[in-house]
Order: C-alpha cells, then structure tokens, then sequence
C-alpha cells in the first residue's frame, strides 16, 4: 500500500516543487531497452531523472538502504523501492559484477536503466572519466544509450546534506547513442574504452562540466 502511494504522488509532487527545466525529453525512446548515462552531481540526481521521464527509470541502490530495521528502516526501504531502486554491495567486488548481469535483465525486459559512468558524485564540479561499465551494457545488451546532462542538482541536495532544498536544475537529453555494428571486429577492451569515451564526451557538452581527465575515487562512506 506505501509503495503504491509513494508512487503515485511522489513523482508529480516532486516535479511540481523543484519545476525542473527539460530539454530534450523526445530523445529518450518510449519503449524498449535503453540506458541513460548522465553526469553525477547529487544524491537527487536518482530522483530527478525518473521524475521527469513519461516510463520507469531503474537505478542501483546501496544495499544499505534495504536492509534498515524498525518503522525508519521500512520508510527507507518502501521510499527506494517506490522510485524502483535495486539493491547492490557496492563494496562487494564480486556484487558490482553481479550488478551488471542485474542491469542486463532490466534491459532485456525493455525497462529504462540509469547509470552513473563516473560511478560517484563529483565533488569539485568537473567530469570524471567513466568507467566501461556502460559500456559493456550497451554493447552486450544492444540497446541505445541516451547521454545525460544535469545541472544545479548538486546546489538541490549538496553532498552531506540529508533533505533536498528549492534550486534551479536543468535536465538535458542528449541523441541516442547507437552502437550497433560499430565495433565488429574490435578487441573487447578497446571498443568500451571508445563507446565509454564517446558517451562521456556527449555528457560532457550537455552538463558543461570541464573534464578532470581522470577517475573519481569513492570517498569511505558516500
């Protein structure tokens, strides 16, 4: 019953308070496999996105955010839930991997999956390399992927802070990026290296962030 309440009023409400600015919502597909690959500024980024996009958008989750006890811990669970969150042992070499075959069932049922290349929250602002991850996705599940770029979502929800505040945010979808047929013949390695690239470069023209040319670590603890 919570799930389907937050659900049903949450999205709407969402939008209706921080009245985010869209841009090019006709390039996300209406159906079928896609993945949406945007920038990482905040920790509302996993909300605003699915907020603003007319089908389902599935994220990956903490797993920590699953598995709370008491009437917080179901609050918790039931609000990622509701805004089709899945859980994953970021910190569990061997989850990660798993992760990915999860991201691959999503794809193959038609659903919208959203990714963060850089794999954590800028911290200073720029654009981090991505990591092939989507890559492997795109390639594997041979389906198009839609570049990203958010702007104001860290001045919404800084890093730290627990609730969102009233900012001005921006939501740009780039073209689909179609990589079918693109790397025949090319070593494994070398075509996610490319695509990845490729799919960052879009982001990057979309967010107007300066690329930092080089991976963002994951603080302990975020």
């Amino acid at each position: 019953m919570l799930y389907g309440l937050l659900h049903a009023v949450v999205p709407p409400v969402a939008k209706a308070v921080w009245r985010p600015e869209v841009v090019g919502l006709e390039n996300v597909p209406r159906t079928g496999g896609v993945i949406l690959a945007s920038n990482h500024r905040s920790f509302a980024d996993s909300v605003v996105v699915p907020i603003v996009v007319p089908r389902t958008v599935v994220y990956l989750a903490k797993q920590d955010y699953f598995t709370g006890t008491g009437v917080r811990g179901y609050l918790t669970r039931s609000w990622f839930e509701a805004i089709d969150m899945l859980p994953v042992d970021r910190d569990d070499a061997k989850a990660a991997i798993a992760s990915l075959d999860t991201a691959l069932e999503v794809l193959a049922d038609g659903k919208a999956f959203g990714i963060y290349p850089e794999g954590t929250r800028s911290r200073d602002g720029r654009l981090y390399r991505g990591r092939t991850g989507v890559a492997h996705l795109a390639l594997t599940a041979g389906v198009p992927v839609v570049p990203v770029g958010l702007q104001g979502t860290e001045r919404l929800q800084p890093v730290g802070a627990r609730l969102p505040r009233l900012a001005k945010v921006r939501v740009e979808f780039g073209e689909p990026l179609d990589f079918t047929g693109r790397f025949d013949g090319v070593p494994a390695g070398r075509a996610r290296r490319e695509a990845t690239d490729e799919i960052m470069a879009a982001i990057g023209r979309l967010s107007g962030q300066e690329p930092a040319g080089v991976y963002n670590e994951r603080p302990g603890g975020s």
